[in-house]
């Protein structure tokens, strides 16, 4: 009688694009990819397709890619820590999303959302959040932004042994050199911030500044006004024009 060998199924299992082939693929923290990474990416966004292991063809993908980082690109492109052709691949419709302390009016209902999560997962219902730990946290500026808030709801919640919300308020105090500034400082980062939103629409415009397609246009500003910043911020504008081939 001959022996029987039962084997299991083998299941192909697909990449990330693959699986969102005609679809939306969401990459978070894009600013953290080694550079190995970055390169297989920028093939795939160049390419729109590829390369499955085990497998001699490349297989097509179509696919909308949205990225997120709270790192600065263009920063890291200067740095030589992420690649600038990748960098103007993903920056083709640019998103800035307020910081939290930007948005005050969205930390009650987002707290409200986090104790509700948390409270289901831990098996805790409370009745009501304490009047002053409401007021701590809609005070706070959120270095970390959300995923800070999120935490520091998370471990409340882990910890609170009453129906009453609270929040230990030393959890949200900031060190003295992180919240002691001085406005040169302040004035320095916006100004670098403002530097580098303006030659990244230069970048796009191949230098332009006036035009439908130059980069007055694409930033919502009258010509005159962005030349006037350029020539501040002591920004080359031809440095960005293209060779004709």
């Amino acid at each position: 009688m001959k022996e029987e060998h039962l084997r299991a199924p083998i299941q192909r299992r697909l990449g990330r694009f693959e699986a969102a082939h005609g679809g939306t693929i969401f990459l978070d923290e894009v600013g953290d990819l080694p550079m190995d990474i970055q390169i297989a990416l920028l093939r795939v966004l160049q390419e729109h397709e590829i390369e499955r292991i085990g497998r001699d063809k490349p297989v097509p993908v179509d696919v909308r890619l949205i990225a997120a980082t709270h790192r600065d690109l263009k920063k890291l492109v200067h740095e030589g820590k992420f690649r600038q052709d990748l960098f103007y691949r993903l920056n083709v419709v640019p998103l800035t999303v307020p910081t939290l302390r930007e948005r005050v009016a969205d930390i009650p209902p987002l707290v409200e959302y986090f104790i509700a999560r948390f409270g289901r997962k831990a098996g805790k219902k409370f009745r009501t959040i304490d009047k002053n730990t409401l007021e701590a946290l809609t005070t706070y500026d959120w270095p970390g932004n959300v995923r800070e808030l999120q935490n520091v709801i998370e471990r409340a919640v882990t910890l609170s042994d009453s129906d009453v919300f609270t929040v230990d308020q030393a959890w949200l105090k900031r060190e003295p050199s992180e919240a002691l500034r001085s406005g040169a400082d302040l004035g320095d980062e916006l100004s670098a911030h403002e530097k580098d939103v303006i030659e990244a629409a230069l970048a796009q415009s191949d230098g332009r500044v006036a035009g439908p397609a130059g980069a007055a246009a694409r930033l919502g500003l009258p010509t005159s006004t962005l030349d006037s910043k350029i020539k501040r911020l002591g920004i080359d504008k031809y440095r960005f024009k293209t060779r004709p081939s």
